[in-house]
């Protein structure tokens, strides 16, 4: 088995002064997927004043929580909100303004926000947005440890399940696995498609790796993998990310992912005029 490449989150800030752990990626190196942002801390001032009205284009984004919670507004007159356990659903498409606001939890806020690119021909699609509850997000249990499956379909040994979400994008997906300690699993990867693990808690080894993989590591394996398998010495957790290679040139700035810089320009000039609608704080 090929050795993963490794990846580590950085510090930083984000929206109103919200501590965060990101890896982010516009070169392609990790598509489909685009960014990867914890968001942990149980200080209420790190994260508190939230992510006010802000825009996005161009893809979809994918908030998963472990602890705490966040409310949803944005330009399309979308609302929702989710707690521990729960994910929300974007696809901006053509263009939205948004806001994702926290809530207090007794352990603080802990989740994260996956960025899905969409291929030029849904970069303009209209915008949507899902609420999936705790109780939606389907659990699979195997020996010494469990998955939740919160978009895609996912294979972990012999057991197969889908996803409270259908495919992400043209074809991503997400997962928690929790791993007790001593245990292992076996991770089944679709033709073409890629997987990346983030370390979220303890550690984990693969067969081929000669040191444990500690928080705050995102392995991401080669194209051909077709399965990875997952030792912990203690108890760990692990973001699973699966999606399919879009292949198409990627063109950034700021919240805005298009596939050239024309089309960025046009973005700016379209949030600067309202085209994308507005969003009272």
């Amino acid at each position: 088995m090929t050795n993963p490449t490794i990846r580590f989150a950085r510090p930083t800030e984000d929206g109103a002064g919200v501590k965060i752990r990101r890896i982010s990626e516009f070169t392609g190196a990790l598509d489909p997927f685009l960014m990867v942002d914890e968001l942990k801390s149980t200080v209420k001032d790190d994260y508190i004043g939230g992510f006010p009205p802000h825009p996005h284009r161009g893809f979809e984004t994918l908030t998963y929580l472990l602890h705490g919670g966040l409310q949803h507004r944005d330009s399309e007159g979308h609302h929702g909100g989710v707690t521990r356990g729960g994910a929300q659903w974007m696809r901006a498409g053509r263009g939205v303004l948004h806001s994702e606001m926290p809530t207090t939890d007794s352990d603080g806020l802990h989740g994260f926000q996956v960025w899905v690119n969409l291929p030029a021909t849904l970069k303009m699609s209209v915008p949507a947005y899902r609420d999936v509850q705790t109780a939606e997000i389907p659990e699979i249990r195997f020996n010494g440890g469990s998955a939740r499956i919160i978009a895609d379909h996912w294979q972990f040994d012999d057991l197969v399940a889908t996803g409270a979400l259908p495919t992400l994008g043209t074809g991503a997906g997400m997962a928690e696995l929790k791993l007790e300690a001593g245990a292992q699993v076996t991770v089944h990867v679709p033709p073409g498609y890629r997987l990346l693990a983030y370390v979220f808690a303890g550690t984990v080894t693969t067969p081929s790796a000669a040191k444990p993989f500690d928080d705050g590591a995102l392995l991401c394996f080669p194209l051909d993998t077709e399965s990875a398998e997952f030792h912990s010495r203690a108890d760990a957790g692990v973001l699973l990310l699966s999606g399919k290679p879009l292949n198409e040139p990627i063109a950034h700035r700021g919240p805005f992912v298009m596939n050239t810089a024309q089309e960025i320009q046009q973005a700016i000039h379209d949030y600067q005029t309202g085209a994308m609608g507005r969003l009272e704080p």
